[in-house]
């Protein structure tokens, strides 16, 4: 069974099926080929890795859409969370000003 889910040939990040150790080669299935990635930090089991860099401000694309934009730059294989990502939508728990 793959241990990463890519679902859109333009998705730039996988989701992890299961947790992967740092320094982990994982094959991804991704554009209609096959890849290797060297993870470089760990993924918790549901989180996102970058299939390739980032830049700063570059949307960040998930099932096909686009769900946020990078804060930094991003490298090749580095953790794609809310450390590095702002959002598309607004947090359920933010104030909405009313």
């Amino acid at each position: 069974m793959p241990n990463t889910l890519v679902i859109d040939a333009s998705d730039n990040v996988a989701t992890a099926l299961e947790p992967i150790a740092a320094g982990t080669a994982v094959r991804v299935q991704a554009g209609g080929g096959t890849t290797e990635i060297v993870v470089r930090d760990d993924i918790p089991y549901g989180h996102k890795f970058a299939l390739a860099a980032i830049a700063n401000g570059t949307p960040v694309r998930k099932y096909g859409a686009n769900i946020g934009n990078a804060l930094n730059d991003i490298g090749l294989g580095e953790h794609v969370h809310i450390h590095n990502v702002a959002g598309a939508r607004l947090r359920g728990d933010a104030a909405t000003g009313s």
